[in-house]
């Protein structure tokens, strides 16, 4: 094999050698407020998965389809949808790591940011979404992560992420408790832009 011919196959090793998945970096509660166009708290009605795009530009892309019971900031309407890039069309599944996955049914607080112009709108990406689960022991609803972990202080997000999260789901604080640090947040927020 002449040299020409190696010298393609060695830099698309290199290349690949190189890749890695994108880092994000947590954000606080306050850059999760701040950051986004819209908070709400919603139930997922429908998942739509779709081909779109031709050729090298053809891709995969999720539609989440949610009721708004309640708008914290922004106003998202009644019902809301975000596009995010990947899912499952049939036997072909194109997965971005870290992104949240959606099911009908799912209760969740979203902080969204950039819909329809970013591969997932969300404020750092898993960071924007809190599921909210009825817990079983207390009977109330409480807060998770994206990742399933019991929510307990939102000022250590993005801090100390183990400070922010606690095993027992029957100490994490509710949607309502969230809802309100958002108020206070954006009042917080008005009150110094308007000094």
């Amino acid at each position: 094999m002449k040299i020409k011919h190696l010298l393609p196959l060695i830099l698309i090793g290199i290349a690949l050698t190189r890749v890695s998945g994108t880092t994000v970096i947590p954000p606080t509660f306050e850059q999760l407020v701040q950051q986004a166009e819209f908070i709400f708290q919603g139930t997922v009605t429908n998942t739509q998965s779709v081909w779109v795009g031709e050729g090298a530009q053809r891709h995969i892309e999720t539609y989440v389809t949610f009721q708004v019971e309640e708008n914290v900031k922004g106003q998202a309407g009644s019902s809301y949808t975000i596009q995010m890039l990947g899912g499952t069309v049939g036997d072909e599944t194109f997965e971005i790591t870290d992104t949240p996955k959606f099911k009908a049914g799912d209760r969740d607080i979203l902080f969204v940011e950039h819909n329809n112009d970013q591969f997932v709108p969300l404020v750092g990406i898993s960071y924007g979404r809190f599921h909210v689960q009825r817990d079983e022991q207390t009977g109330r609803d409480v807060l998770l992560t994206n990742e399933g972990e019991a929510v307990r202080d939102l000022t250590q997000l993005g801090r100390n992420q183990k400070a922010a999260t606690i095993a027992d789901v029957s100490q994490a604080i509710t949607p309502d408790a969230l809802k309100a640090a958002v108020h206070q947040q954006l009042g917080d927020s008005a009150g110094r832009l308007g000094r």
